[in-house]
């Protein structure tokens, strides 16, 4: 027969292992995000040089989206409420659509990361650590 304290012993323990695994649900690891954030970034690279090849021009998220060279998760990305893999993407074209330039940013800053990134049609990935990056804000039109 079990002892009541025996009972309580293992109710303990079962909340303490429960505990660990749920809190690890809570926050995803920021090297995660930025991981992902650069591959993103490469993957928007790829896709632009993709349609640059075949229409001579460069395009934004939503049509690279819309010409099957993005996933809509990604191509969606771009605001608050829609973010991949923790991060927001914000595309600019310069005026007759021959550069490009894809800055990304945490969606929640010191939680699913600490780092902006950028490309460009380069294919040379920058980052820097300042919450308040100004290609960041210029993107936004700030």
């Amino acid at each position: 027969m079990v002892s009541r304290r025996d009972k309580l012993v293992f109710a303990v323990y079962l909340a303490v292992i429960g505990l660990l695994l749920f809190s690890g649900c809570w926050r995803r690891p920021k090297g995660g995000g930025e991981a992902a954030a650069i591959s993103a970034l490469r993957t928007i690279s790829s896709a632009e040089e993709l349609y640059n090849t075949r229409y001579e021009s460069y395009e934004t998220l939503e049509e690279l989206g819309k010409a099957n060279l993005l996933d809509s998760v990604l191509a969606a990305a771009t605001h608050h409420g829609a973010s991949k893999s923790g991060y927001y993407f914000v595309l600019t074209l310069n005026a007759d659509k021959s550069a490009w330039t894809c800055v990304t940013r945490p969606a929640e800053w010191d939680v699913t990361g600490t780092r902006n990134f950028k490309i460009d049609q380069t294919g040379v990935i920058y980052y820097n650590s300042d919450k308040n990056s100004s290609d960041w804000q210029k993107a936004l039109g700030g």
